[in-house]
């Protein structure tokens, strides 16, 4: 693949397979940086594939084949539902195209392994987009943590309760057989997080999860506990059910950043009611997409009032001599000197997503290799196939396919 280049820099030319919500989230920071030019997409609608080229002077295919085809795509972002990530990647690598898969990697470990298979014999970097491990407060308590300031690490905690299982969703998103509910979409988050924060493998895992709505039959809790190999400790807790919200802990700032109003507690399933059933529930969830009338060409900006850091729920790191935690800003220190706030400045896109193609690209460009690549996905995919293993079978469950976090590949 011959690269173009622009003022001695690379310049690196993105096709965007999927044009559903996670690329509305995702446009933001791939418009934003300096080298990379969005210059194809596909999708099964057509309507949204001529918006989009429309909205960002793209060429638009018909098939994941022919974009990956064109001449005129170096990588590609993979945004399609999780069944198709093993597929499109396999065809994108295969054409000689890097990647960036949104998560979960796949949905299955052999999965994983046709991707990583297909990456390797073709030479091109796969990064998968657990987006919330790349929050500045995070990779600044990695730092942190592996600076050795605070001493040795024993344990993270991290709680999210949302109303993840009540926003709009299509009928296989309530499905786990078909990578739904919170497995799937949103345990890895939480598993990336604390894998990067975390100072080795993951020994085993014990978990428990739930299926509180028959009406939406997928798992929609969980309480888990991870031990590492080094001894330190994890323990990560997720509720989509809509009724409390940890916001209220972290300074009523939403996930992506934007101030919140506050107690709008059980909000999402008041508004669920006033639908009308699945298929009206599927429409409303179509409607934010691409083609759609009503949906916006997805260069959102700052939000009214202030802008914040993004984050998961509320994360709370302990050492030996210190605490930490993310703030609102920055990321907040506990020791013996009592409380300090490192700030943070704010990411140059909202929703602030731009580690995930800054990693890409700067692998691209041969400045660091990538560290969330097909071995790390699959790690994570490792550890959320043994949580709903050990929730099912009720006993814990030792892992394999572990990859070691090379702290030196991530600035």
């Amino acid at each position: 693949m011959t690269l173009l280049t622009s003022g001695g820099n690379v310049v690196l030319r993105l096709g965007v397979i999927g044009l559903g919500g996670a690329t509305k989230q995702m446009m933001p920071s791939l418009i934003s940086h300096p080298y990379v030019r969005i210059t194809a997409c596909t999708d099964a609608r057509a309507a949204a594939r001529e918006r989009f080229a429309a909205d960002f002077g793209a060429t638009a295919y018909e098939t994941v084949e022919a974009l990956c085809d064109s001449p005129d795509v170096d990588a590609v972002y993979i945004a399609t539902p999780h069944q198709w990530h093993k597929t499109h990647a396999v065809v994108a690598a295969e054409r000689g195209k890097h990647i960036i898969v949104e998560k979960p990697m796949a949905l299955t470990i052999e999965e994983c392994d046709a991707m990583i298979d297909a990456a390797d014999k073709n030479g091109v970097y796969i990064v998968v987009g657990h987006t919330h491990s790349y929050d500045a407060p995070i990779m600044k308590m990695r730092d942190i943590i592996h600076s050795g300031e605070l001493g040795p690490m024993s344990m993270i905690n991290t709680w999210n309760y949302t109303n993840y299982l009540y926003r709009p969703r299509r009928p296989e998103e309530l499905r786990t057989d078909e990578g739904g509910g919170i497995i799937y979409n949103q345990l890895p988050h939480q598993v990336d997080i604390v894998r990067l924060l975390g100072s080795g493998p993951v020994r085993s895992v014990r978990s428990m999860a739930w299926i509180l709505d028959r009406a939406r039959p997928t798992e929609g809790s969980h309480i888990t506990f991870l031990e590492f190999e080094d001894g330190s400790a994890a323990s990560m807790v997720y509720s989509g059910y809509d009724y409390f919200d940890t916001d209220e802990f972290h300074f009523w700032v939403g996930e992506l950043g934007e101030e919140k109003r506050d107690y709008r507690h059980a909000s999402a399933r008041a508004a669920l009611r006033k639908i009308g059933g699945a298929d009206a529930e599927s429409a409303l969830k179509l409607s934010s997409s691409y083609g759609h009338e009503h949906a916006s060409a997805g260069r959102s900006g700052a939000p009214s009032g202030q802008w914040h850091q993004p984050h998961f729920g509320v994360t709370v790191v302990s050492c030996a001599l210190g605490d930490l935690r993310p703030s609102a800003d920055g990321v907040f220190v506990y020791n013996d000197h009592g409380r300090t706030e490192i700030a943070i400045p704010i990411g140059r896109a909202f929703p602030d997503k731009s580690g995930v193609i800054d990693e890409l690209y700067d692998a691209v460009a041969g400045a660091r290799q990538p560290l969330r690549n097909g071995a790390w996905g699959k790690a994570t995919m490792a550890v959320c196939e043994a949580i709903l293993t050990s929730a099912r079978e009720r006993k814990e469950v030792f892992l394999s396919h572990q990859a070691v976090p090379n702290h030196s590949v991530v600035d």
